[in-house]
This record gives structure tokens, sequence and C-alpha cells, in this order.
């Protein structure tokens, strides 16, 4: 059986009455945390592997592993389905990058704050400058249904007579983002996390101006609790907020996603159609070889050679996944110009640095500080390291790893390194585009599984 179909013992995406009973029990009782989502990638998906994984995800996993309680999601399409389930009591919690402005807080139970967004429009680029509200009117502008931005438009519309606004049954803001860049809608109203990531997505998208700042997050708790539910709730996020293991979840899935320029987007969207095609087997036979997933080699070569197998640099760097010629003789590759031997080097390239590092650095950071070294060296890399340590930084995590890169180029730390200066802040920008473009090519490209090949 896939493993898709076995998670559904776990995930019910089809109706709420088929996924659970009435009223769920206390999970004291149960030792089993019910918890209302949407899909999407600030809150839950699968990822390559078919595991569910998202920032909302995680943080429940957490709470839940805290308490001894096993996990149950169920993933709804509107706002209004994620609302009734916690009114009706068929879920403890709603965990989906929900705003709990003053007004909602007044009508609903909401556990503690963890986080802040603010509330932007955003428009097509054809669609004349937007400023202010008072530029929105003729335009179709759309919002999510039931939702405090919804409730916020309308009391604009009381003095914006020509703002033509539409509230849409859906669960968050990435499909009205998607909607926009189709043409559907002029506007929509979005949170920046959304919008920061949908811009990765679609090229077209423009950030008009910010219609709330400072909104915060917060899940939607189902009324009745026991009252020590909301005080395990609140020692977990404060100890989440003091150990900063809150910020460095946020970088996992968040601290990436606004390097790219808009014609970086609309680039490999376009030689996804092209180019992509051509290479995409051999692709998948390095993933084949290495366990890589193919999606991450190819943004990996995109970010080196933006696919070009004859690419050339003046270091004298070759190929589409552009090797020194040193490497490629240590990895067998005989032609550096030839796209299938570059891609296969460059993919046992990535595997020997990942294992070439500590065994205790956990995934991702593994495989971050590993592209790293893939454009720096591993020498500058452990050069990053001892630096970091010496800093009273986490040498095994990106997030502070990436901060101390760009030291590797200040006279002040590179008279001090074993291998002397570095451009780390170019390593820092590698790493972070591959990170987008990975994103991107998970979004539009399927994962490549051994089974399809047959």
């Amino acid at each position: 059986m896939p493993l898709r179909a076995l998670s559904l013992v776990l995930l019910c995406t089809v109706t709420l009455a088929a996924c659970a009973p009435a009223v769920v029990p206390p999970p004291e009782q149960s030792g089993e945390l019910v918890v209302v989502t949407r899909s999407g990638p600030t809150t839950y998906y699968f990822d390559a592997d078919d595991q569910p994984v998202g920032f909302e995800h995680d943080l429940v996993t957490a709470f839940a592993a805290r308490q001894g309680w096993k996990t149950r999601f169920i993933v709804v399409d509107t706002l209004e389905e994620l609302l009734a389930a916690v009114a009706a009591g068929r879920a403890h919690l709603a965990a989906a990058g929900l705003t709990a402005d003053d007004g909602w807080r007044a009508r609903h139970a909401f556990g503690p704050t963890y986080g802040q967004v603010k509330v932007w429009v955003a428009c097509r680029q054809v669609v004349m400058p937007v400023a202010r509200i008072g530029d929105l009117d003729g335009l179709r502008v759309e919002v999510v249904a039931h939702s405090p931005q919804a409730e916020h438009l309308r009391f604009l519309a009381q003095r914006e007579t020509g703002l033509d606004w539409h509230a849409m049954p859906v669960a968050g803001a990435e499909e009205l983002l998607e909607r926009v860049d189709l043409g559907l809608a002029d506007c929509a109203l979005s949170d920046s996390d959304s919008l920061a990531i949908a811009r990765n997505f679609h090229p077209n998208l423009r950030p008009a101006f910010i219609l709330q700042s400072a909104q915060p997050q917060a899940w939607l708790l189902q009324r009745g609790l026991q009252l020590r539910f909301e005080r395990e709730l609140a020692a977990f996020f404060a100890e989440l907020q003091q150990s900063g293991e809150l910020v460095r979840l946020r970088e996992r899935y968040f601290g990436h996603v606004t390097r790219l320029r808009e014609a970086d987007v609309a680039g490999i969207l376009e030689r996804r159609g092209t180019l992509l095609r051509e290479l995409r087997p051999h692709f998948h036979e390095a993933q084949r070889e290495t366990g890589i997933d193919w999606r991450l080699l190819a943004a990996v070569g995109y970010q080196e050679s933006q696919w070009d197998a004859h690419a050339t640099s003046p270091t004298g760097v070759r190929g589409l996944m552009m090797l020194t010629a040193q490497t490629a003789d240590h990895l067998g590759v005989e032609n550096r110009l030839d796209a299938r031997e570059s891609i296969l080097g460059g993919a046992r390239y990535i595997v020997m640095l990942r294992d070439s590092l500590p065994a205790d650095i956990a995934e991702p950071d593994r495989t971050w500080l590993a592209l790293a070294a893939y454009n720096l060296g591993m020498g500058h890399v452990y050069d990053a390291r001892r630096l970091a340590r010496r800093l009273g930084k986490d040498a095994d995590a990106w997030m502070d790893m990436k901060d101390v890169l760009p030291l590797l180029a200040r006279p002040s730390h590179a008279g001090r390194l074993r291998h002397g200066y570095a451009r780390g802040g170019e390593a820092r920008a590698f790493v972070e585009n591959v990170r987008i473009y990975y994103d991107i090519l998970s979004k539009y490209e399927p994962p490549y599984r051994e089974m399809d090949w047959f």
C-alpha cells in the first residue's frame, strides 16, 4: 500500500463527519490531540518522502510529544470548515497560521501568540499603481471568507463605496494569490508569510501596500479545554521562545523565501518547460544513485549554470554543475561538458561533502552546510564552524552558520582562519537561492520514485 494511502489513517481530507466522532474526548483522556489545519507551504504539506511536514505541523507534533500524546490532523478546504470543526468539538485546536486580532479574540478562544505577520494587499504587475485603499476602487479584490481581514474590509467598505471586494470560500491566502497571478482577480489580501512564498512561484505578483501591521498569530482553541491544557500550551511556547527553537523553526520554513528577484523566478519557470525536460532523466538517474531528491540536484544545477551544460567560469569551473577539474577527476567525470556526467558527478560530490560533516548534524542543516562547502570548499566551512563556536553560536545550525559565513571575508577574522580569506557571503547566497529553487521545483515537479522507472 502506498505511503500516502497509509497516511489516511491519521489524515482526513474528505468530510469531517467521516473522520472523527461528534465531539472528541479531551487529549488528557484519549492520549490523542486532534488538530484541524489547511494544506499549504506555511502550514502542512507532504515532503519528497511522503511525510507530513510544515511549520504548523512541526509545532503541533512538538507540543503533543511534550505531553506524550499522539496527533491526528484533519485537513479542510475552507476557513469556515476549520472554524466549525473547533466550535463543534471535532478538533481540540486549529493550527493554520491564523491571525488573532482583538475582534477575533473577543469571540474565540486563542492560545498564546507565537508570531506576527503583516497583512498585505498584493496585485498583478499589470494593474495600475496601488498605494492606498482608495486606489482599489473599481478593482476586483479578494479575501479569505470568514477571516479577520474580511471583517476589516467590510468595515472599510462603509466609507470606501467603490471598493469591490469578494469573500472567497478558501482555507488560506495561497489560492487567492494564485488567482491574482492568473488574472482571475486584480488584488488579494494576504499575510506576509504566504505572500513571500507565493512570489517565488508567481512572478507577476506585486506587494502593493500594507493594510494591517503586526497581526498576532495563535492557535484557535476548543472552548472548555481543561485549564491544565492552556497552562501546558503557555509553558510550551514560552520554552520555545526562550530556547530559540521557535526562531530555528521559522528559519527552516521561512528563512530563505525573500532572496530571489522576479527575473530569477521567471527564469527557472521558463527553463523548466524547455531545458529541464531533456535533463530530467539525468537528474532521476542521479537520485537513484545517491538518494538525493532530484529536484534538489536540479536546483543546484540551476543556481550554478541555469542548466547550461557548456557553462564555463573565469576560474576554470565548467559544466552544468560547475565542477573544477580536480573535483571532476576525483569523481570520475571524464567530460565536464557532458550534462549527464556533470549531474552525476555533482550529486556524488554533494554526498561526499555531506558524509564528511560530523554525524550529529541533523537534517536539513547537514545538507545546507554541505551545499555551502560545494560552493566554498569544506576547509572554509570548517573555518566557519570554528569561528561560530568562538562567537558562541551553534556550528551545527544553518540559522547561525549563514550569519557567520560572511565574516570569513572580514580582515579582522580572515587572518586568524586556518584557510584564510573566503567569500562566505557568496556561499550563503548560493545555499539560500538553492533552497528557494528547490521549493519552486517541489511545487511544480513531482517527486521521483524508483518504482516509476519500471
